[in-house]
């Protein structure tokens, strides 16, 4: 039996439409399960006695099991488990602009990033979309918030679990439903080529984060196994392709690595490689995992930001969240 949480409104038009009932039940189920936050099908009081038999016997509203639940200065780190038994995990950060929630995609990674640890566990298998419904619903529920930007940069490489994630977006953005604006949802990727220019194709306002860190192939190939795949020529022609397509400004995330991307060489290269794209570098204090790389000083972070800004390149420092409790970027992995 299908989890109601994996289905979008147009699914529920389709399915009462195909069951002999109204259209409109489909938006009445949404608001129910999204704006009343109903636990049951019984508990949808809008609805008929027939439309709420039709929901039983053909949808579950099974919800995640919190395993564990840590915290640290403004962040909340939560180990889920699936109706398999498999694990995964989604944190939550507060900003000045409200709650920001870091979403897993897969079971496991298989980009396999030689400084993240979400890519130690090979991937299991690929999420189901109500399963990443419901890390945001659980979350909200568990702290009487609500979370206000979803960005898609938890356990596993959202593009590869494309058709899934594109629902999952949906779901979120369905002004009867979650109602997340479609400009607070980000999808991060390591750079799989094909799936941005599928993406871009899809008339979706949705943010772009490249995971770039690196600005030439050699070094790139040496830290992110993708850059065997499609070189960064082949990626950065993409992205402008994508930025034309769409209007839409990217991000280009950049983890500083001591010793290995960090140089004033790599900065003037990337300054090279970015000047003229519709873009901005977020340069990300590296959180240490079980892999051989060290952080970057805070002196060699400002020195290549401040090469990269005197290059007229959009650059920040992201904010640190969340080392304390391995909830940081590159820190999840679910190690139950």
């Amino acid at each position: 039996m299908e989890n109601i949480y994996g289905k979008t409104k147009e699914d529920l038009e389709q399915f009462f439409i195909a069951n002999n009932d109204k259209k409109f039940r489909a938006t009445q189920v949404i608001e129910g399960l999204y704006k009343q936050r109903v636990s049951d099908f019984n508990s949808i009081n809008n609805i008929s006695n027939n439309a709420k038999e039709l929901l039983l016997n053909n949808f579950s509203i099974e919800k995640l099991k919190i395993i564990t639940k840590q915290s640290d200065k403004d962040v909340w780190k939560y180990l889920f488990e699936l109706s398999d038994g498999e694990k995964i995990e989604a944190v939550v950060m507060n900003h000045d602009y409200g709650l920001s929630m870091c979403v897993s995609t897969q079971v496991g990674c298989n980009m396999g990033c030689s400084f993240c640890e979400s890519g130690r566990l090979k991937r299991v298998r690929n999420l189901e979309t109500h399963e990443m419904v419901l890390q945001l619903l659980t979350i909200e529920e568990d702290l009487d918030k609500r979370i206000s930007s979803v960005v898609l940069m938890g356990i596993g490489e959202p593009l590869d679990n494309y058709d899934n994630v594109i629902k999952f977006i949906k779901i979120l953005n369905e002004h009867k439903g979650i109602d997340i604006g479609i400009r607070h949802i980000t999808i991060s990727t390591c750079g799989i080529v094909p799936k941005i220019e599928k993406l871009m194709n899809e008339d979706m306002q949705v943010n772009l984060a490249i995971s770039l860190h690196a600005p030439n192939d050699s070094l790139r190939k040496q830290i992110m196994p993708i850059a065997n795949a499609y070189d960064i020529t082949l990626l950065m022609d993409t992205v402008k392709k994508y930025i034309d397509k769409t209007s839409r400004r990217v991000t280009f995330e950049y983890v500083m690595l001591s010793g290995v991307n960090d140089t004033e060489e790599c900065a003037i290269e990337l300054g090279n490689l970015l000047k003229g794209v519709n873009g901005y570098v977020n340069l990300i204090p590296y959180n240490k995992t079980s892999s051989k790389y060290e952080k970057s000083n805070t002196y060699t972070i400002n020195k290549f930001y401040d090469i990269l800004k005197k290059m007229r390149i959009n650059v920040t420092v992201r904010r640190e969240f969340g080392s304390k409790v391995d909830a940081a970027c590159g820190q999840l992995r679910s190690k139950y």
